[in-house]
């Protein structure tokens, strides 16, 4: 079975993650791991933590690298904390949309990948996370893995539909 059969959406996305509490009165102050963390208005439905509790955004605001947010129900600085290092989500399909050309991770994992020339590289099994980009981990049952950063010049298209991606191996990439 390929990965493509074993992935489904997720019921939740993963958008922000809670570095510590900010001052006395519950605001939290987070990581952006993604841009829909910046769509997040006051009334905006999210979930904290791997127990998904439900709350409701009630400000989102910039603050140096980082964004201040408070949310109803944490109220103190010991609610924030008891939140610190958790992921914020949000619902799958609650509008959330991605740019043109972006992908969730499980749109891309279990993809086929060829060569501009056609040639079969195998199936994406894993996406690194490095800061800079994304790196597809590349392989199948017969084949070495292969790490191809996830960059315009090295990743030509990806078609959904077809489920396959096609990729320039430029020069070290083998």
């Amino acid at each position: 079975m390929s990965a493509q059969t074993e992935t489904r959406p997720p019921d939740y996305v993963a958008v922000g993650r809670v570095i510590r509490p900010h001052g006395v009165r519950g605001a939290l102050q987070v990581d952006a791991i993604s841009d829909l963390l910046l769509g997040l208005q006051e009334g905006s439905k999210v979930s904290i933590g791997e127990d998904h509790w439900e709350s409701e955004v009630v400000f989102l605001h910039p603050h140096r690298k980082r964004y201040l947010m408070a949310v109803q129900g944490c109220n103190d600085r010991d609610q924030a904390e008891a939140l610190r290092g958790s992921l914020i989500y949000l619902p799958a399909g609650s509008g959330a949309e991605l740019p043109e050309g972006t992908y969730f991770h499980h749109q891309i994992l279990g993809l086929q990948v060829v060569t501009e020339q056609g040639e079969e590289l195998g199936e994406v099994l894993d996406i690194l996370q490095t800061g800079a980009n994304d790196v597809y981990v590349v392989g199948g049952a017969d084949q070495d893995e292969l790490l191809l950063p996830a960059i315009g010049s090295v990743i030509q298209e990806i078609d959904l539909q077809a489920g396959k991606i096609v990729a320039r191996l430029l020069p070290g990439l083998r």
